[in-house]
């Protein structure tokens, strides 16, 4: 797999430990969550940055926007216990059928 796919990887890891955190931090009342917001969104940024080394922002930014947005929803389910009804995970299987048509068949994607 090229570095870049794994710093990617790393960013959208990074961003969803953030975003789960924001959840956690009662809109930025509880510090230690606060912090961790702050912290992680700053290293997914900072790996995104790596990424647009090789690859287009419009390739990066759809790819880690939809992986988190499907990360943090099964997040959600689980440690949250926000349900999810049919249309939104459809909406969200179609979210990944994007990602995976990207990486396949784009040559943008930087492959």
């Amino acid at each position: 797999m090229p570095v870049h796919y794994i710093y990617l990887i790393i960013a959208v890891a990074a961003e969803t430990i953030g975003t789960t955190a924001l959840q956690a931090s009662q809109q930025f009342s509880r510090l230690m969550p606060s912090l961790i917001v702050l912290v992680a969104y700053g290293f997914s940024f900072y790996m995104l940055g790596l990424t647009l080394k090789v690859m287009p922002v419009g390739i990066v930014y759809a790819i880690w926007s939809g992986l988190g947005i499907v990360l943090i929803a099964v997040i959600g389910l689980v440690v949250f216990g926000q349900k999810l009804d049919l249309p939104a995970v459809l909406g969200m299987a179609m979210i990944l059928a994007g990602i995976l048509v990207i990486h396949l068949f784009s040559g943008s994607s930087g492959h």
